[in-house]
């Protein structure tokens, strides 16, 4: 029992030695590489047809949405898309740690260049009313939609809001939270105007054949579409690279065009009105 005890004292030693010499040469023991690491995307998933959110399944789609899956294999992470919407997402960027970048139909601007990073724009875009298709010559102008019996709605904190408030101050407006469903009120009759990009205009009168886009070749405005990051960061220049890449080889455009085809009204009026610009400055 003793020899035994003693044996097994040698024993330990020697594995002890045989450690320490180990980590002296710098071998290592071999192990399972984990998962990827996350690419943090904030996405609001209410702007079809670049970013939405099924409730029911809690999965994303949508062009920025495939964008992200590319730019997170680009960099070889794997996408993980964090909920914010438009009131809150300069805050939920400014959290560190919680958005590595912001994508889903991201509009540049002054206030926001201020507090963020932007990639090279790859979407230039403009405001548009959305009606019924019967009223579309009534809501042609500014001044046509800037009455007290024009019934304006808007979703919240982006900048259509922030268009409708500078715009059409004497319109009755709506701030409608959902911006899934506001369509439907526009549909049903409780609302007369939506102000919104021309590109989702085209593709929610697609999926609403009642509604349509007015003069959406012809915008109020022009914005140009990014992604957002936190200031200073790191992924700047490698998402700016990327994009540029993915504009140049098609990859923007097919997945631009396959989300568009599913629009009725992409299909019967391309030839009457004009796409959105697609653009990356390299």
């Amino acid at each position: 029992m003793l020899a035994f005890r003693g044996f097994r004292r040698i024993v330990s030693t020697a594995l002890a030695c045989s450690a320490v010499l180990l980590a002296a040469s710098g071998a290592t023991t071999p192990a399972h590489a984990g998962p990827p690491a996350a690419l943090k995307v904030c996405t609001t998933g209410d702007y079809k047809p670049l970013t939405f959110r099924d409730a029911a399944t809690g999965e994303y789609s949508g062009i920025d949405i495939d964008m992200a899956r590319d730019l997170a294999a680009h960099l070889g992470r794997r996408a993980q898309f964090v909920p914010t919407t438009w009131p809150t997402l300069m805050n939920d960027l400014a959290v560190q740690g919680k958005c590595d970048i912001a994508m889903g139909g991201v509009s540049i601007t002054a206030e926001r260049r201020e507090q963020a990073d932007f990639t090279d724009p790859y979407l230039t875009d403009g405001k548009v009313p959305l009606v019924r298709s019967e009223d579309v010559d009534r809501y042609r102008t500014l001044d046509q939609i800037n009455r007290k019996d024009v019934r304006v709605i808007v979703n919240p904190g982006g900048t259509n809001e922030k268009f409708v408030r500078e715009h059409l101050p004497d319109a009755t407006v709506t701030v409608w939270k959902d911006n899934a469903t506001v369509f439907d009120e526009i549909a049903a009759g409780r609302a007369d105007v939506m102000i919104t990009d021309a590109l989702e205009a085209r593709y929610q009168s697609g999926q609403h054949p009642g509604l349509a886009p007015v003069h959406s070749d012809r915008p109020f405005t022009v914005v140009e579409k990014a992604y957002m990051l936190p200031k200073n960061s790191p992924l700047t220049g490698q998402a700016d690279d990327w994009l540029a890449t993915a504009v140049s080889d098609g990859t923007f455009q097919a997945y631009y065009d396959r989300w568009m085809a599913s629009s009725r009204t992409e299909r019967t009026a391309v030839a009457a009105e004009s796409s959105a610009v697609v653009s990356a400055k390299r």
